[in-house]
């Protein structure tokens, strides 16, 4: 089968998102092949080149995005840039896989998604948790009543970014206005996890507060105001009748790093790693599944990876791409798509509200 060639926007050797989750995770997929990457200026698309062996360099999106030499654009920048980019990548005809949030806020979201119905084209969001091989059997797990009814859910988080103090790759978090907050980023990853297991909010009160007004950034020790909210709770209901309670907090000051547990009427299953972002973080199941009366390791089977990799920011995006060579080669919808993300972006509305 032909590779799907890839044109990766964004890219900052060893150091952006695009270098150290979507590189390895298309390079362990035979489906793929990375034809090229471009960047803003032309030292940093030479050196990403030539330092991951890609044999195009672009400086700007436009001869990426039309260049014959690529069937797939993934757009791996901030959040602010992302309409434009994928606005273009649809105007040339591309498939597009974009990462999350999908855009800066609802509208901009639903007007991506209105674009890629209308021209045909096949999008993929980054919203990996949801194909987590973790999650993946967790949900059949659900699905296969191995709990019971499903009762309620616990779900804690720290947010690692958000708190006393910021790497400078990352202030620009610090202003709401952005879109690149702890709600939709690490919230938002989560509770789309959740939501494929325990079904969708349809109730839900949120509260989301700022405990900081301001944060530091490590590299310069400049301060700088921060309007994103540090600290969220929700309570909801799932359409199956499923209670939820949530809360996430700002910062790297020890607790809780993930938990969540789901009660069932004839068991519990835990799922729990070192910090809130569900998509990237390593993670650790527990059950306690028939007569069981205290939880204990489960080992997620084989049959739900499909790389060699198995921990790490790649395990999760290359399970996401292994869905979207499915739908790109069979014409099928197993991959979380643009109009998936819309249904996110909306989920969020109704928290924040």
């Amino acid at each position: 089968m032909t590779p799907i060639r890839v044109g990766i926007i964004g890219m900052q050797v060893d150091r952006s998102w695009g270098a150290i989750a979507h590189v390895p995770a298309l390079r362990a997929l035979p489906e793929y092949e990375i034809s090229a990457v471009s960047t803003t200026r032309r030292e940093s698309a030479d050196a990403a080149a030539a330092h991951y062996k890609i044999p195009r360099a672009f400086v700007g999106h436009e001869a990426l995005v039309t260049s014959p030499d690529v069937d797939l654009v993934t757009v791996t920048v901030k959040v602010p840039a992302h309409l434009e980019l994928v606005s273009a990548a649809i105007a040339a005809g591309k498939h597009v896989f974009c990462e999350w949030p999908l855009g800066n806020g609802l509208a901009e979201a639903e007007q991506m998604a209105a674009l890629a119905r209308s021209a045909g084209v096949k999008t993929a969001i980054g919203l990996q948790a949801h194909v987590s091989p973790t999650i993946s059997y967790v949900r059949d797990l659900v699905k296969d009543g191995r709990i019971g009814d499903i009762l309620s859910s616990v779900l804690i988080g720290r947010s690692l970014t958000w708190g006393s103090r910021v790497q400078a790759p990352n202030a620009y978090t610090a202003d709401r206005a952005n879109g690149a907050t702890m709600l939709s980023i690490p919230v938002g990853h989560t509770l789309d996890a959740v939501c494929s297991v325990l079904g969708e909010l349809q109730q839900v009160t949120g509260v989301l507060a700022q405990g900081r007004t301001e944060t530091v950034i490590e590299e310069t020790g400049e301060t700088i105001p921060m309007t994103a909210h540090d600290q969220i709770g929700l309570v909801a209901r799932t359409e199956n009748g499923v209670v939820l309670t949530t809360l996430y907090y700002g910062g790297t000051q020890p607790g809780t790093g993930l938990l969540w547990e789901i009660y069932g009427s004839s068991g519990t299953l835990r799922v729990s790693g070192e910090f809130g972002h569900m998509q990237i973080a390593d993670l650790k199941l527990e059950g306690a599944l028939g007569e069981r009366t205290s939880l204990a390791p489960l080992d997620v089977p084989e049959r739900y990876f499909h790389t060699e990799l198995r921990q790490g920011p790649p395990l999760n995006v290359a399970e996401l791409y292994h869905r979207f060579a499915k739908d790109l080669h069979e014409g099928t919808n197993s991959c979380p798509d643009f109009d998936h993300a819309v249904i996110r972006h909306k989920m969020l509305e109704a928290i924040a509200d």
